[in-house]
């Protein structure tokens, strides 16, 4: 188990994810943090990623680390999305068992699993059926990264495993109008239609899909409960284990912002896929469930984001 003087490497320690478990662990006690940034480490780099690894010698690692994008950015630019987010991992996890590192959790995203996956997404149904063909080059890539862990975790007996995360949100978010996510893009939307005293807003679509959300703090709180495990699964959604239409979202935030006015629809953009909700009913067998219901994460992250667009700190890119 990890212990309060552990030696623990946070990579991506500056995005959402990894700000996170590094405030989490910070509030349990932990202080021996090896944080660097993209221009103090590149991941990239398999020379640089194993002298850091040779020097530092982390007994943990949090490899919340990627190239990340929308659906534009995954479609114009597979071979950055799947080399770059292949060679990270590829280099910390074999510079990890190299250098004796005791402990290594990769981080992912539930987009591994197929197209068709059964609903909700248990594990098992990884590798199935094909994956959807917008966002093939980075599933391939993070599934290639927790199938290193499985192996060297099955052949070198190193306590090397994986998590995929649903849909998050929260501090540190990204908020820019078209390119974030559909949470934080939603409270924008709204509060900059609060702010201009617009008439309405509109969503994509009949609004029926359902999604799923998960708070990144509760996300933290998953990690740290997985480190803490003597003997934790090798894959493990991590998730709320429940689910809201879009329309039904769009008024929860509406509601949350202030914003008075009428939801719109835009028939002529898509919904997607109707229905993305994951089984976390592994990880609840281990002693974990999310604590922050949707109204309320939606209710800080509101509070979160006003007081970043303040101070000008606000993500938006």
């Amino acid at each position: 188990m990890m212990q309060l003087e552990s030696k623990i490497y946070v990579a991506g320690h500056r995005g959402m994810v990894g700000a996170a478990v590094v405030n989490r662990l910070t509030a349990l006690g932990y202080q021996n943090f090896l944080l660097r940034t993209r221009s103090e480490l590149d991941l990239c780099n398999q020379a640089a990623v194993e002298q850091f690894f040779n020097e530092q010698r982390p007994e943990v690692v949090v490899f919340a680390a990627a190239r990340v994008g929308g659906i534009l950015a995954n479609s114009t630019y597979p071979a950055e999305f799947i080399y770059q987010n292949l060679a990270m991992a590829s280099n910390s996890i074999h510079a990890a068992w190299k250098s004796g590192t005791q402990r290594f959790l990769f981080l992912g995203s539930t987009c591994i699993y197929p197209r068709l996956a059964p609903q909700p997404i248990p594990e098992n149904c990884l590798l199935s059926s094909p994956l959807e063909p917008t966002n093939e080059a980075y599933a391939i890539a993070k599934i290639a990264g927790l199938k290193l862990c499985e192996f060297y975790r099955r052949q070198y007996g190193v306590q090397f495993h994986s998590a995929m995360p649903t849909n998050l949100y929260g501090p540190g978010d990204n908020y820019h109008p078209q390119h974030s996510h559909v949470l934080p893009g939603l409270i924008r939307r709204f509060h900059d239609a609060k702010v201009s005293g617009a008439d309405s807003v509109t969503i994509w679509g009949t609004g029926s899909p359902l999604r799923e959300f998960l708070h990144v703090d509760d996300l933290a709180a998953g990690i740290v409960h997985l480190l803490q495990l003597s003997d934790p699964p090798d894959l493990v959604n991590l998730g709320s284990g429940m689910e809201i239409s879009i329309l039904d979202l769009a008024r929860l935030v509406a509601a949350v912002v202030g914003f008075p006015g009428a939801i719109t629809h835009d028939y002529s953009k898509p919904d997607g896929t109707p229905r993305k909700l994951c089984d976390i009913s592994r990880i609840r067998e281990t002693g974990w469930a999310p604590r922050i219901s949707l109204e309320e994460g939606i209710r800080s992250s509101y509070q979160n984001f006003l007081a970043e667009l303040e101070s000008q700190q606000l993500r938006s890119v």
